[in-house]
C-alpha cells in the first residue's frame, strides 16, 4: 500500500498589497498586478517579515474565478532570506467573487482559495524547505490576504 498524503502546519502568512495595477483584458483574461510590499509570517520552526518588492500577477479568467502566480521574499527573524513561489486559485458564485473585487469583506466559508508552494534558499538552517512542497488555503480581505500554508507530508 502507498503511504497516504499528510499535512503538516508550516506557517501563518499575511500580505500587505495597497497598489494594484490594472493591464486590462488580455487573450487570456484580465490582468491585475497586486504590488506586495510588506507582511509577516509564523509557524513552528519559522518566523518573520514579507519584504518587498513582491507580486501577485493575478489573471481573472472569462469564469471570473481569479488563477494567482506569487513570488515574494521572506526574511526570517533570524536574518535568513527565503523565496516564496506559489500558484493557486479562488473559485466560488459569481455575486461571491463580485464583492471580493470590489473591495468588500467576505466569509471565507465562502469561496474556494488554495495555492501549490515553493521555497528557494541558500540558508543552511532552512535548507530543509528546498525539498519540501506545500499547500495552502487562504482568505482575502480588503487590505491584506492571509494564507495558512501546510508542508506536503
Amino acid at each position: 500500500m502507498r503511504r497516504p498524503i499528510g499535512l503538516n502546519h508550516l506557517l501563518e502568512i499575511t500580505f500587505f498589497a495597497p497598489n494594484l495595477i490594472q493591464l486590462g483584458e488580455t487573450p487570456y483574461g484580465k490582468r491585475v498586478i497586486a504590488n506586495i510590499d510588506g507582511g509577516h509570517f509564523e509557524g513552528p520552526n519559522l518566523k518573520g517579515t514579507v519584504q518587498g518588492p513582491g507580486g501577485d500577477w493575478l489573471l481573472i479568467r472569462q469564469d471570473n474565478s481569479v488563477q494567482m502566480d506569487v513570488r515574494v521574499s521572506l526574511l526570517t527573524d533570524d536574518n535568513e532570506i527565503i523565496f516564496l513561489s506559489y500558484q493557486g486559485i479562488r473559485v466560488g458564485e459569481q455575486e461571491v467573487l463580485n464583492r471580493l473585487q470590489s473591495g468588500k469583506k467576505v466569509d471565507p466559508t465562502e469561496y474556494y482559495m488554495r495555492t501549490l508552494c515553493r521555497f528557494e534558499t541558500g540558508s543552511i538552517k532552512y535548507a530543509w524547505l528546498n525539498s519540501i512542497l506545500a499547500a495552502g488555503t487562504g482568505e482575502r480581505y480588503p487590505d491584506y490576504v492571509m494564507y495558512d500554508i501546510y508542508e506536503i507530508a
